[in-house]
């Protein structure tokens, strides 16, 4: 959370960054975290967006029994978050932080144990600076000592924002707040809300169990498109454990209901934490019926924890694909223009083979088709049509060339492509070691052959260099007619079981430029 004045400034940062990633090396991923939490992305709910400082221990106990009652919890919603402006305006004689017993009149430790009795989680929020947002006070240099209280009160899960952080190093002042909670010996849930500035998705995954990537949210579209737009590029940093977050969901706090499924759509495809910002107590029919579509909640919950990645997108139309444990792919058509459209792809674009006919269910309608290749549907304006694709096999991992996850070395460009999967590509690729691109985060969970099928544009003739875990070069000599429509290549690699890496070189001569990369 951060003050709505400096919201713009913020977004503006991530987007400048966002713009500047291929002209500059991107660090790999860290290791993940470890704590054990987390596996799938977090559901639950926080009441800023809704309530503001308005929050107290009565709200929290209501909402509790609402996500009870209502068949919330049923559908994996755990989490009840409190966020700013819980405690008094100072700590106590002795340091410690101190609730506003007005407003909690049984303490965290009172509130925490009702939440616990309804078979949820307790989350509480603080701050990585000096004070929070709201001006209470922050954790900065009573990490250990907060930490403790939050643990002695059986709190749950953290939420760590950044306002007021003296110009400290984020990852410095996160990671301070990470050992601390360790050091507690209870299981918190770290939620890293420093506005996804200084690449916190680059260091993230070793530090928290999400971090927010973007600027806060607002109820409208314009505000949940920008988010969608910084989040969706991220894709190769999230695993279990360790998630992107593009913020709160804004479902049942002023878009239309059109406008709410999108979200929720695009949310569960990037493998989002499923956050409700909204009154639970008094939704309507239509909010819980979105925010509990098991069919739709089960795509963000998948076990694979992949990300879905961008197919395309041209013209405010986008198509993403999300592979799922046992198969099947999760496919989203967007529409983010303000009239009806059309949108397609293939089969085979989202990493589909192997059958003559592939079945289509509807995740909003229930609607179940077939198709041999297209996939396509009348999308209205702000909407979004999500499909379970099943039959045939999946061709593995999809990582594109630009994914913010890689390493864009040297002289090695982003540039526009228009043909490209995800409308972009590498270009400037070799003519020195120094300039080259390095696929991340290619996760196996066994050792063996794997076959690369590689999307790249050249006129003429040239060859890639590629090295699988830093081993020895494999020459590709490659043709091609085009700089602006990718052709196919293939090569069979041996990957390690675990997290591998895939560099594309030319130490001596210019390489052709890359557009995406499938492991199959």
């Amino acid at each position: 959370m951060v003050h709505r004045r400096l919201r713009t400034l913020i977004t503006a940062s991530v987007l400048v960054a966002g713009a500047l990633s291929g002209l500059t090396a991107t660090a790999p991923s860290a290791a993940a975290l470890g704590n054990g939490l987390a596996l799938t992305p977090p559901m639950g709910f926080n009441d800023w967006n809704a309530y503001g400082c308005n929050v107290s221990e009565s709200l929290i106990k209501q909402t509790a029994d609402k996500i009870t009652s209502s068949g919330m919890a049923a559908d994996g919603y755990q989490y009840v978050n409190i966020d700013d402006c819980w405690l008094q305006k100072s700590r106590d004689a002795n340091g410690n932080l101190q609730p506003d017993l007005t407003k909690f009149p049984d303490g965290i430790s009172g509130t925490a144990a009702y939440v616990h009795t309804k078979g949820l989680k307790l989350g509480i929020y603080e701050d990585a600076g000096t004070a929070t947002c709201a001006g209470y006070p922050g954790s900065l240099g009573h990490e250990q000592q907060d930490a403790n209280s939050f643990a002695a009160w059986g709190v749950d899960y953290l939420k760590y924002d950044n306002c007021n952080n003296t110009g400290v190093a984020a990852q410095t002042r996160y990671t301070a707040m990470r050992d601390a909670l360790a050091k507690t010996g209870r299981p918190i849930l770290f939620s890293l809300c420093n506005w996804g500035q200084e690449s916190v998705w680059n260091w993230g995954a070793s530090v928290g169990n999400l971090w927010r990537t973007t600027g806060d949210i607002s109820a409208n579209f314009s505000s949940m498109l920008s988010n969608f737009h910084t989040n969706v590029g991220l894709a190769s940093h999230a695993a279990p454990g360790g998630w992107n977050d593009p913020d709160m969901l804004e479902i049942g706090n002023g878009m239309s209901a059109t406008e709410d499924r999108s979200e929720f759509s695009l949310w569960s495809e990037m493998a989002a934490p499923l956050i409700s910002g909204t009154n639970l107590v008094g939704a309507s029919s239509t909010t819980l019926s979105i925010l509990t579509n098991k069919a739709v909640i089960a795509v963000d919950q998948d076990s694979l924890g992949k990300q879905g990645v961008e197919v395309s997108s041209a013209g405010g139309l986008d198509v993403l694909a999300k592979p799922l444990a046992g198969g099947d792919v999760a496919v989203a058509l967007f529409n983010e223009n303000s009239s009806t459209a059309t949108i397609s792809t293939t089969v085979a674009a989202i990493g589909k083979t192997g059958a003559s006919s592939y079945t289509l269910t509807d995740l909003w309608s229930g609607a179940k088709t077939s198709t041999s290749s297209a996939i396509s549907a009348s999308v209205p304006a702000h909407g979004t049509v999500l499909y379970r694709v099943s039959g045939g096999t999946s061709s593995g991992q999809r990582i594109e060339a630009e994914a913010a996850g890689n390493t864009i070395a040297g002289a090695a460009v982003i540039a526009a492509c228009s043909a490209c999967s995800g409308g972009q590509k590498v270009g400037y690729i070799g003519n020195g070691a120094a300039n080259y691109v390095t696929i991340n985060n290619i996760t196996e969970t066994t050792a063996g052959t794997r076959t690369l099928t590689i999307n790249y544009l050249l006129s003429g003739s040239r060859s890639f260099y590629i090295s699988v875990n830093g081993g020895t070069d494999i020459q590709l000599p490659l043709t091609g007619s085009s700089w602006t429509t990718p052709v196919t290549t293939t090569v069979t690699v041996n990957l390690a079981a675990g997290t591998n890496t895939i560099k594309f070189h030319n130490d001596t001569a210019y390489a052709p430029d890359l557009d995406v990369v499938t492991v199959n």
